[in-house]
């Protein structure tokens, strides 16, 4: 069934487009892919759906294109382009041969503010050696008309003067073919007709609201009837690019012949009018219709021989020849059609017909042949068409919306349309909104998740100690945390750089902001400059998209560059920018974007002599150095190791889910000795790794690395205890120690087992049990355990 509606579709008049079409309109209608949206109002409102969605842009397909100018004017982001004449016609103007301008039948509907022969003068003035109206070329097709009305050759009849309305039957009606008038348009006559009688180097531009003339002349290129044709909007812009103000200009007469009965040809019935025939309103043998709903309801009722009239006149545009590209859109139909009707009863229109136009010349060639542009169309399977559709979650009847949103009236057109390459999945509205949904659930999970995770990991991440130097750093943070200064912090690595900054930003007016962090010397200078600033498509190898930088992330909150003497100079300059002006400026983009960011940075290096050497810039240098927080070394601010010490421990159980009670007091001796050339980051690393090893509830000596025993042997034998005083006393304490950590290496090795731990150290067992006694170990607390 899902195969017969969509022949049933095509039946009915709804053209389908065959995939092997070209992705990018090479025609007159093109796309400018960076201004395109996908936003498928094109999609929506091509009659005919000549448009093939990308995977970036909408493009106009040329096979189908009718040239009616909708998607022109549907598109907001003006991704729909035509191409421009006036260049075309400024060279023309400055070449050595005459250049004759035809106003189109409509002229006095877009130039109603001046008088006709303003506009002449106004034309000359611009390099036209004569002005025509295009009304005389209605008058030159006039008898051949009036002979086919009065014979038919076969009925019905449809005209030919609507370049729309002959694409339309050419590319999607081509039964229609027969049908059609063989006579050329009055813009074809005109021009034919001034090339006959001033010879065909003569250049003829046709001004006009159509921009299916354009398609046209491009059809009729071998004939040569018409160089260029140019709109009204196109010619104003001349106008007022060379300083003519037509209202302030004098008045000068037209060089054609005067049209009789041809001024009306441009609005509703006004063919028939200029071509003689008399009917009726509710006459059905003379059928008279414009507007694109009318138009497309005529032809299909043509084609599946609903209506059989006489003689039809189409216009696609509403109105008739009056709509269009326009010098303003400020009027409406109706008020264009009575200009029109004005200036059809006016007789003080100037003119002074050219004496090679009174002469008698032979008639131009109004013949015209149709050719057939239709492409037969491969109709997918209805199981080509049920995957498509559920593919989209449409599974049941009741599933397929119609809602038009993807620009095709029903899913299965749409899914037609898929099938044959022209659409995407994206495209479908529902379909979308409810992978955003689910998008949005687990994005909405995951982000709880790492909150969880950021708490876990940085939530009790307060700086920690009660030594004179960490309070005065404290101090510094509460001073000018509410403040927007820029601040330095400076150190060696390892002391907690990037734990002040967040501290910054969270005594900061922006803490509900997000505060970015970069560590510049984790990204390759090529890579830095794009994280930072961003990039635009294009930009480089490999930029396939528009990417906003770090900055512009960070807009509104803070970000904290970590290692920011590791910046190369070039990088220096355009942060200068950003401190200076504000503004950051995407690599490959010619537009500045203005962010509002507080800049927190930290560096290990000597900045000071960075500046003499010439590797870091004095300016940023002043620039940053605003506010400079220096972080002291953990060697200097012993009187808090306890502190951070139990911090860790308590964290380092949380982590590794075990239940750890604290640290044995000689552990703790030996780290007050140590130098910690790792700052705090070190003694959080040593802390967990001692966490692991710990065979029970509390960190030992012997679960720290081995210059902590070391220490600790130093430490201890520092002081000579009652009793043992003199070399034999602290000898045989010393020679004790290293005897107790051989017993447990032993052990450890053995995985506790204590007849293996005696033969592995070459002593017999029952002194290895002895040396246990003496030393108040068990073989079974290091069962399990490995060597290290």
């Amino acid at each position: 069934m899902a195969i017969d509606r969509v022949r049933r579709l095509w039946h009915n008049g709804v053209p389908l487009v065959c995939a092997c079409f070209c992705e990018e309109s090479m025609g007159a209608i093109k796309t400018v892919r960076d201004r395109c949206r996908k936003c498928y109002a094109c999609v929506r409102n091509c009659p005919v759906k000549a448009i093939k969605v990308n995977a970036g842009y909408a493009a106009v397909i040329d096979e189908r294109c009718i040239g009616c100018g909708k998607c022109l004017r549907v598109c907001s982001q003006r991704a729909k382009t035509i191409a421009d004449s006036r260049e075309e016609t400024l060279q023309m103007l400055r070449s050595a041969d005459d250049v004759v301008a035809v106003l189109g039948c409509s002229f006095p509907a877009f130039y109603h503010d001046v008088r006709p022969g303003q506009l002449v003068t106004g034309l000359r003035r611009l390099g036209f050696c004569e002005v025509h109206e295009g009304s005389s070329g209605v008058e030159l097709i006039r008898s051949e008309y009036a002979r086919l009305i009065a014979r038919p050759p076969v009925t019905p009849l449809i005209s030919t003067h609507c370049p729309t309305i002959v694409d339309l039957i050419e590319r999607h009606y081509p039964h229609l073919l027969r049908n059609l008038m063989g006579v050329i348009s009055p813009m074809l006559a005109i021009g034919r007709f001034i090339k006959g009688v001033r010879g065909k180097k003569t250049r003829v531009v046709y001004v006009s609201s159509c921009i299916a003339g354009k398609f046209e002349i491009a059809a009729e290129a071998v004939s040569g009837a018409i160089d260029v044709v140019l709109t009204y909007q196109e010619l104003s812009v001349m106008l007022k690019q060379e300083g003519v103000d037509l209202s302030r200009l004098s008045e000068a007469p037209f060089d054609g012949i005067p049209p009789k009965e041809g001024r009306l040809f441009a609005v509703s019935g006004g063919a028939f009018h200029s071509f003689g025939v008399q009917k009726e309103f509710v006459d059905p043998e003379f059928i008279s219709t414009e507007g694109e709903e009318s138009a497309l309801e005529v032809v299909k009722d043509l084609a599946a021989g609903r209506i059989s009239p006489r003689i039809v006149d189409i216009r696609f545009c509403s109105g008739g020849c009056i709509g269009g590209p326009g010098k303003n859109n400020r009027l409406t139909s109706f008020s264009k059609r009575n200009h029109i009707h004005r200036y059809s009863l006016s007789d003080e229109i100037p003119y002074q017909t050219s004496a090679h136009y009174l002469e008698k010349v032979a008639p131009p060639e109004l013949q015209r042949r149709f050719s057939n542009k239709h492409r037969h169309l491969e109709l997918p399977s209805g199981e080509s068409i049920r995957k498509i559709l559920q593919a989209t979650n449409k599974f049941v009847e009741r599933d397929e919306l119609d809602c038009g949103a993807c620009g095709y009236d029903t899913c299965r057109e749409y899914a037609v349309a898929v099938y044959q390459g022209l659409a995407e999945g994206e495209m479908c509205l529902p379909y979308s909104l409810k992978r955003l949904e689910e998008d949005r659930v687990s994005l909405a999970q995951k982000y709880e998740l790492a909150q969880r995770a950021l708490e876990q990991e940085y939530g009790d991440s307060e700086i920690i100690g009660e030594d004179p130097r960490t309070l005065g750093v404290l101090q510094l943070i509460q001073q000018v945390g509410p403040t927007p200064t820029t601040v330095l912090i400076r150190g060696e690595s390892g002391t907690g750089k990037e734990l002040t900054a967040r501290a910054i930003h969270r005594h900061s007016h922006r803490a509900e902001k997000p505060l970015v962090t970069v560590n510049c010397t984790t990204i390759t200078d090529s890579l830095l400059e794009s994280e930072l600033f961003g990039h635009k498509r294009g930009a480089f190898t490999g930029a396939h998209s528009d990417k906003k930088g770090l900055f512009e992330a960070a807009s509104g909150g803070t970000i904290f560059l970590d290692e920011i003497g590791d910046i190369t100079p070039k990088l220096q300059a355009e942060l200068l920018r950003v401190i200076d002006n504000g503004e950051v400026r995407p690599v490959g983009g010619n537009g500045a974007v203005r962010v509002d960011v507080r800049l927190i940075a930290a560096t290990n290096k000597d900045l000071e002599a960075g500046v003499r050497e010439g590797w870091f810039r004095e300016d940023l240098f002043y620039r940053l150095n605003v506010f400079t927080i220096t972080m002291p070394p953990l060697r200097s601010r012993v009187e808090s190791l306890d502190a951070l010490v139990a911090s860790f421990v308590a964290r380092a159980s949380r982590r590794l889910n075990k239940n750890l009670s604290g640290i044995e007091e000689r552990a703790l001796a030996a780290m007050r000795s140590y130098r910690w050339p790792g700052n705090i980051r070190e003694l959080q690393n040593v802390i967990e790794r001692a966490a692991v090893l710990t065979p029970d509830h509390v960190i030992h000596l012997e679960n720290l690395p081995v210059v902590f025993s070391e220490l600790a042997l130093v430490t201890e034998g520092g002081v000579a205890e009652k009793g043992e005083t003199g070399l034999r006393g602290q000898r045989e304490k010393h020679v004790g120690q290293v005897e107790r950590g051989l017993v447990v290496h032993y052990l450890r090795e053995s995985r506790g087992n204590v007849s293996e731990a005696a033969r592995r150290a070459q002593i017999p067992r029952r002194t290895f049990y002895r040396m246990l006694q003496r030393y108040g170990l068990r073989g079974k607390d290091f069962a399990g355990e490995g060597p290290r």
